[in-house]
C-alpha cells in the first residue's frame, strides 16, 4: 500500500509539475503576443506562402521591426532584418510549432508578426487563430478545392473552413474574385466582428510587376498593397518592400539550359499544385515560351499523395492538353495515372513513365526529354509535388548547371540591398571608418 501510495503521489507531482509549466508557456506566449504592434495570419488555399514573404517585406520597409514565418516548400522563419533561418524539425510538423516560433523570435523590440497558417483541419485553423496568433488582421487569399478530406468538398465550405481564421473585432483581407465566396467570406466576418477589404488585382497595373524578378501573380501583389493602405504605408514604399521579398523556394523563376544538344526552358511549377492555380499559370506563362517550342509537362507523383495524382491525371485531358505536347510521370501511381490519362482521351504515344516504375539514372531521363523534341527549343513544365526521386535528380542538376552564379534563397536573404532602411544604416555605421584628422599645430 505504501509503495502504491508513493506512485501515485509521484504521478500527482508530476502532473501538477506538467500543468503549471503548461500555464506558465501559455502565459509567456500570450505576453509575447500582446507586445506586438501588428500580428497577421495568412491563410487561404494557395499563394499562401508568398503573401506572408510580400507583407513582411510591406511592413520592414515601412519602418517594422517584423518576424515572418512560413510554412510553403521550405519552412523559414525571417528575421527583423530580412534574413532567412530554416525551421529543423524533430519528426513530422505541428502547429505548436507556431509558439516555437513565438517564443524563440519575438523580444520587446519587435513589432509586427507575420505567420503563414499551418493547420489544414478546421479545429486546428480555429485553435491556431484563437490562442496561438489572435492576428488583428488575416489575410484569406482564395478559396480553390484542396484538401476537401478535411475542409469540405464545394468551394462554400471550403470558405467557410478557412473562415474560422477571421479575427474578431479585426480585419480579413482577401484576393478571392469570385463574388459569390467573397460575399460568404464578408458574413463570416460579420459574424465575428470583422470587415473584409477586397485586394482587386485590378489595381495593380504591369509597371508594379516589374520589380520582380520571378513569376508573380497580380493578387498577391493585390493584398500586399491592400495591407499598406491599411496602415497607411505609402504605396511607392509597400512596392519597394515586395520587390526586395525574397521569394519562397517554390517561385517559378524562368531558365534556359544547353541539354545535350538542345534549349530547354526550365518551369519549376511544383508549387502550383490545384486545377485553377495551374491554368492560369499556363495561361500566363505561354507568352513566354519560345516560338514553336515542344512543351513536356512532369507529373511528379508522390506515395502519399494519391487524391492529387488522380486530379492531375483528370486534368491533362481536359484542362492541359491544349498546353502540353507531351507528358513525363515520376514518382509513385505511373500506370493508374496513365491509364486515366488515356482513358479521358489524351494520346497514348505522348505518355511516357520515367518514375518508380523506371528508376532511371539522371542521364536517362535526360536523354529521355530531349528525344521528345524534333526541334531546338522544348519547355519542361514540373507539377503536383516537389520531392519524389527523379524530381530531386533533376533540380539538383539544374542548379549545378547555374554554376557559381546560383545563391540560393538564404544567401539572397543577407544581400544587404534586400535589407529594410534601418538595417542598412546600421550596417553603413558599423564599417564606417573614423575620418584621420591631422594633428594640431
Amino acid at each position: 500500500m505504501t509503495v502504491a501510495m508513493a506512485s501515485v503521489g509521484a504521478l500527482i507531482l508530476l502532473t501538477s509539475a506538467l500543468f503549471v509549466y503548461w500555464l506558465s508557456t501559455v502565459a509567456s506566449h500570450q505576453k509575447r503576443l500582446d507586445m506586438l504592434d501588428v500580428r497577421v495570419h495568412v491563410n487561404g488555399i494557395r499563394g499562401k506562402s508568398t503573401v506572408t514573404r510580400l507583407i513582411a517585406g510591406v511592413l520592414r520597409e515601412g519602418g517594422y521591426v517584423t518576424v515572418a514565418k512560413t510554412t510553403g516548400s521550405a519552412a523559414r522563419v525571417i528575421g527583423r532584418h530580412g534574413e532567412e533561418t530554416p525551421i529543423a524539425r524533430r519528426g513530422a510538423a505541428t502547429i505548436n510549432e507556431q509558439i516555437e516560433t513565438v517564443a524563440t523570435h519575438v523580444d520587446k523590440d519587435v513589432e509586427a508578426l507575420v505567420i503563414e497558417c499551418m493547420a489544414v483541419r478546421p479545429l486546428y485553423q480555429k485553435h491556431s487563430q484563437d490562442f496561438m496568433v489572435r492576428s488583428d488582421i488575416t489575410v484569406i487569399t482564395n478559396v480553390r478545392e484542396d484538401h476537401q478530406e478535411e475542409m469540405g468538398e464545394t468551394l462554400e465550405e471550403i470558405a467557410d473552413s478557412l473562415a474560422v481564421t477571421i479575427p474578431v473585432n479585426g480585419v480579413l483581407i482577401t484576393a478571392e474574385e469570385r463574388p459569390y465566396l467573397r460575399e460568404r467570406l464578408r458574413q463570416r466576418a460579420k459574424e465575428r466582428g470583422s470587415r473584409l477589404i477586397y485586394a482587386d488585382p485590378q489595381a495593380v497595373d504591369d509597371e508594379d510587376m516589374r520589380g520582380f524578378d520571378y513569376l508573380q501573380f497580380k493578387d498577391n501583389v493585390a493584398t500586399g498593397l491592400a495591407f499598406a493602405q491599411l496602415l497607411n504605408i505609402p504605396r511607392a514604399t509597400a512596392l519597394r518592400g515586395m520587390w526586395k521579398s525574397v521569394p519562397d523556394i517554390g517561385v517559378v523563376r524562368l531558365r534556359t539550359y544547353e541539354i545535350l544538344g538542345k534549349r530547354i526552358l526550365w518551369v519549376p511549377m511544383f508549387a502550383a499544385n490545384d486545377r485553377e492555380s495551374v491554368v492560369v499559370t499556363f495561361e500566363t506563362l505561354k507568352a513566354q515560351f519560345p516560338p514553336g517550342a515542344t512543351v513536356i509537362g512532369i507529373l511528379n507523383n508522390r506515395a502519399d499523395r494519391g487524391r492529387r495524382a488522380e486530379l492531375f491525371a483528370q486534368m491533362v485531358p481536359t484542362d492541359l492538353a491544349p498546353y502540353l505536347d507531351h507528358v513525363v510521370t515520376f514518382g509513385a501511381y505511373e500506370e493508374q495515372v496513365r491509364r486515366t490519362i488515356i482513358e479521358l482521351g489524351y494520346p497514348a504515344g505522348q505518355v511516357h513513365l520515367l518514375g518508380v516504375t523506371v528508376q532511371p539514372s539522371l542521364d536517362q531521363i535526360l536523354a529521355a526529354i530531349t528525344d521528345l523534341v524534333p526541334g531546338q527549343d522544348g519547355v519542361l513544365v514540373g507539377m503536383v509535388n516537389i520531392h519524389t526521386d527523379q524530381a530531386e535528380l533533376l533540380i539538383g542538376h539544374f542548379e549545378h548547371l547555374q554554376g557559381v552564379n546560383r545563391r540560393s534563397e538564404l544567401e539572397e536573404s543577407r544581400d544587404p540591398t534586400r535589407m529594410p532602411p534601418g538595417t542598412q544604416r546600421l550596417q553603413r555605421a558599423a564599417t564606417r571608418r573614423p575620418v584621420q584628422r591631422p594633428p594640431d599645430g
